[in-house]
């Protein structure tokens, strides 16, 4: 396969060891994508889930197999805790495995903008009410708004439709949510202007997208539970994102085309 080479990608919030975690996807975008620098920017490893017995599949250790073998082919990664993964905090400054790891990154991009590069979640405590039946109820309707995804795409696998995100979806319809991530937008985009950066780089919030906030570019990556994305970086210094199941889409069917081109056993060739 083909790789497409960046200068620089983003990806975050991947939570293996959780069920929904989408680890094929993310596979098939490492195996097609090459870069000089790789930021893990948090919630690698859901420990969350993993303490609540958690779920763990083959795919799950691919993808940690594949971030190592990147690290040995040459790839700079610097791995960004989340709060999910917030135990791996106690070994900022260490290098493991190549990998360097640390609580926040000031990146400099191709065309000399600075970016802080950052999970996001120490933004929770100027958006979070302080309720915890509320932060509970939350988390409850987020996990039953995840099941419901999972079952409709099993449903839209077995009609031969691509993967959908129900849960992204409706986040965007629900007006608690919008308000949510609109003030959490507001938040990391203040840091960066309170440190005079051209902007900030985060996850946290299953949400990719980039815009002008307060005059700096607020970039999120997304995640790999919902929406599978990543943030890239060409080398001209231009950000994107790549919404990559959309992506495998392309490529699957690609490989469907080709499969249907090769000769069956048994045909007779022409010549």
């Amino acid at each position: 396969m083909q790789q497409s080479h960046f200068r620089t990608v983003w990806i975050s919030d991947i939570h293996l060891g959780l069920k929904d975690c989408k680890a094929k996807f993310l596979l098939n975008f490492l195996e097609s994508t090459h870069c000089d620098t790789l930021y893990l920017v948090g919630d690698l490893v859901d420990f969350w889930s993993l303490r609540r017995g958690g779920y763990w599949s083959e795919s799950h250790s691919r993808v940690l197999q594949a971030i190592l073998a990147k690290s040995i082919q040459g790839v700079r990664i610097i791995y960004v805790p989340g709060n999910h993964d917030e135990v791996a905090r106690d070994y900022i400054g260490l290098s493991v495995g190549g990998i360097e790891i640390t609580h926040e990154v000031i990146h400099e991009t191709a065309d000399g903008r600075h970016f802080l590069v950052t999970h996001g979640d120490e933004c929770d405590r100027a958006v979070k009410c302080g309720n915890p039946l509320k932060h509970r109820l939350g988390d409850w309707l987020y996990d039953l708004l995840l099941w419901a995804n999972r079952w409709t795409n099993f449903t839209r696998r077995c009609f031969n439709y691509p993967y959908w995100s129900l849960a992204n979806a409706l986040k965007q319809r629900i007006g608690r949510a919008t308000r949510y991530i609109a003030r959490f937008e507001a938040a990391a985009a203040h840091e960066a202007v309170r440190r005079t950066l051209d902007g900030v780089i985060c996850g946290h919030i299953h949400k990719a997208r980039i815009t002008q906030i307060n005059g700096v570019l607020y970039c999120n990556d997304g995640d790999w539970v919902e929406s599978c994305t990543a943030l890239v970086e060409h080398h001209d210094g231009a950000l994107e994102i790549l919404y990559w199941a959309d992506e495998t889409v392309v490529v699957l069917q690609e490989h469907r085309n080709r499969s249907l081109k090769q000769p069956l056993p048994g045909d007779a060739k022409v010549g």
